[in-house]
């Protein structure tokens, strides 16, 4: 069987999102290792039990610390190594939003990046990574994020900084990096930096070479596209190399990566995305390689909605696993993954249709699947193509209140029909949700993907019982 280049097989846990209850992710690790994973990277945000000063950061749903002991215990079980991932520059708005901490933007009124001439910035960073590093036993790398820095150099003592000679962001930046990156060096000689390499890739070799960032931490290559461009990955790589990092990651994307508001994955998208991968990685440097994580974003950043929950998305990331595993995607991969999930029809080039698995969390896949290719079109289609409603119950007589008698035995069977199914489904999804996630996920999730159309429907009823009633 053919070797996978990319040694670790990292399955990220965005927790700012959707963080799933502890007995679930006891069902899914042995999952993720049977299919190919070695390890997780678990990014907290706001669901780490922070303390002390740093309590503010805690949301609702957090976990607490004998549950983070009950997730490392599962990995630990499962052979799967843990890496965290905590934001240290950009994507800092889990942070910067609370009063607390809201002087130490960047920019006054932005709170997605931290202020980097700050001392206080720097120790709120390292009092984050002590707390973090303090729950995690024998840990050998420490993500640092480090990416989509937005309006870095925007900030009053930037402008003043960047005023001095030979002052530029890119310095600034190297400078903030190697100071959380020189912090772990010192404080936790055993554990290597890891930092995303957006913000890496423009600046100049010369400057990269001489910040001294290279021999402190490992850039991860991110991309989440089909259609990577191979040649430009390897000249990053060849840069990369040029510069003295020893050692780097890449990171592709089994979900969470093809719109904000995304509630369905399609497996296509992301196979396509870790194919490409696989031919940089056997385009050279391998000794460079450490491995790649798989990305699965709950949230594009913490203020948007949830995009595809974890359960939906496991098909896909058993897809990529597998195609890693065997370096390439082939008829008995898939089989393969139909085995591991129980699956019949494994469908690559659309849009998974609502087939029933056994892997945990398959109901919520299934009925998630229905109310993503169903709900909505089939409430439009009765409130905006149904003849009688839009010829008799338009919005102006259900203002007034008009109905024709004869005309109510046309279309209201249908709303009450449709209404009954549809609140069934919504149920059974609660259910379902409520063994998997907490109360706050599962009322944000239906509120923007459920409601709505529910909601549209209840009100037809309740504008024709008032009609209904005004006949009388």
């Amino acid at each position: 069987m053919p070797s996978c280049p990319l040694p670790r097989r990292l399955v990220h846990l965005d927790l700012k999102g959707a963080p799933p209850r502890p007995q679930y992710l006891a069902e899914v690790l042995p999952l993720f290792r049977a299919l190919g994973a070695s390890g997780l990277l678990v990014e907290y945000e706001d669901t780490f039990p922070y303390d002390g000063e740093l309590r503010p950061l805690r949301a609702e749903q957090a976990y607490s610390l004998s549950e983070i002991k009950e997730i490392l215990n599962l990995a630990k079980l499962h052979k799967l190594e843990v890496i965290p991932l905590v934001q240290t520059f950009g994507h800092m708005e889990f942070v910067l939003k609370h009063k607390e901490f809201s002087h130490l933007r960047e920019v006054k009124a932005f709170p997605n990046a931290l202020n980097p001439h700050k001392e206080e910035s720097r120790m709120l960073v390292r009092k984050m990574i002590d707390q973090v590093v303090a729950l995690h036993d024998g840990l050998q790398w420490f993500h640092i994020g480090c990416d989509e820095v937005y309006y870095l150099g925007d900030g009053e003592e930037s402008k003043q900084w960047l005023q001095q000679q030979d002052n530029n962001p890119e310095k600034l930046f190297l400078s903030h990096v190697k100071a959380v990156a020189g912090f772990i060096a010192s404080s936790y000689p055993t554990m290597k930096p890891i930092v995303w390499d957006d913000m890496l890739r423009g600046i100049n070799d010369e400057t990269l070479t001489e910040s001294g960032v290279p021999e402190l931490v490992e850039p991860m290559i991110w991309d989440y596209a089909e259609d990577i461009d191979v040649d430009s990955k390897v000249l990053l790589i060849e840069k990369y190399h040029k510069c003295n990092f020893p050692k780097l990651w890449f990171a592709s994307a089994f979900k969470g990566a093809t719109g904000a508001n995304q509630s369905l994955t399609h497996i296509g998208h992301h196979l396509k995305n870790h194919l490409q991968w696989l031919k940089v990685a056997h385009s050279g440097h391998a000794d460079m390689l450490q491995g790649i994580a798989l990305t699965g974003w709950q949230r594009y950043d913490h203020f948007s909605v949830l995009c595809e929950l974890l359960p939906v998305g496991i098909p896909s990331l058993a897809v990529c696993l597998q195609a890693l595993e065997n370096d390439g995607y082939s008829e008995m991969v898939k089989e393969n993954v139909e085995k591991y999930l129980g699956i019949s029809n494994l469908e690559t080039d659309t849009f998974m249709s609502a087939s029933q698995g056994t892997f945990p969390g398959s109901d919520i896949f299934t009925l998630v699947t229905q109310v993503g290719f169903y709900l909505k079109p089939s409430v439009d289609e009765l409130l905006e193509q149904n003849r009688y409603v839009t010829g008799w119950f338009s919005p102006y007589h259900r203002e007034r209140k008009i109905v024709h008698p004869i005309i109510i035995h046309h279309f209201q069977p249908d709303v009450l029909s449709l209404h009954s199914k549809w609140n069934a489904v919504a149920q059974d999804l609660q259910v379902a949700m409520e063994r998997v996630f907490y109360l706050c996920t599962i009322e944000e999730w239906m509120e923007e993907n459920v409601h709505p159309s529910l909601q549209k429907l209840q009100q037809v009823m309740n504008d024709l019982d008032a009609a209904i009633q005004a006949l009388s």
